[in-house]
């Protein structure tokens, strides 16, 4: 019973020291407004793609551009900072989609830790591996690869003091948590900038 307890505390501290809150901006923009040297890394990706959008995302750390896509069945995200570089590229995905005991780690977490959760979005997430070249990253989330470095991105709502709380969490391919905040809707704008 003692080791349960401690068990507990232990995972609520985890959990206290990953929360943050997500203040995110995002707006469309043209894409000339859309750094040259990101567009030429995913302007082969782009060929076949439809409802190709790009967009500048601000939020209280940093600033960054995103370009988002329809290729094939897949809904893409492509992120990279405000100094070109590539960041991550997400794709949507289902529960289906992502291995059996990752899934059962991730929703054992989700269970564990907030009050009837409710997954709205996941995402497929390939980040960039430092001494990786960017070709690579990109080959492999268009491939859509399951590779040890793939991480999954939740978005869940949870109960929280008699309401529902919006996060955004990060697991790592085997369901552990990497990074969890508090997501608000865009409709927080104006109160938060």
């Amino acid at each position: 019973m003692k080791c349960n307890y401690i068990l507990l505390m232990l995972l609520g501290m985890v959990q206290i020291s990953f929360a943050q809150n997500k203040y995110e901006r995002e707006s469309r923009i043209d894409k000339e407004e859309f750094p040259s040297k990101s567009f030429s890394l995913i302007q082969k990706y782009l060929e076949d793609a439809k409802r190709v959008r790009f967009y500048q995302e601000m939020d209280s750390t940093k600033k960054s551009y995103e370009a988002k896509f329809k290729k094939g069945r897949l809904h893409y995200s492509v992120e990279f900072n405000k100094n070109g570089s590539l960041e991550d590229v997400e794709f949507k995905i289902k529960e289906r989609d992502i291995p059996n005991d990752t899934w059962a780690t991730i929703m054992y977490y989700l269970d564990e830790n907030h009050a009837k959760p409710r997954v709205k979005k996941i995402q497929q997430q390939y980040s960039t591996q430092e001494g990786q070249p960017t070709e690579k990253t990109l080959h492999n989330a268009f491939q859509n690869l399951i590779l040890p470095e793939v991480k999954y991105e939740l978005v869940f709502s949870a109960k929280k003091d008699k309401e529902f709380q919006e996060y955004e969490a990060l697991f790592d391919s085997e369901g552990q948590l990497i990074r969890l905040r508090k997501s608000f809707p865009p409709s927080y704008d104006h109160v938060l900038y």
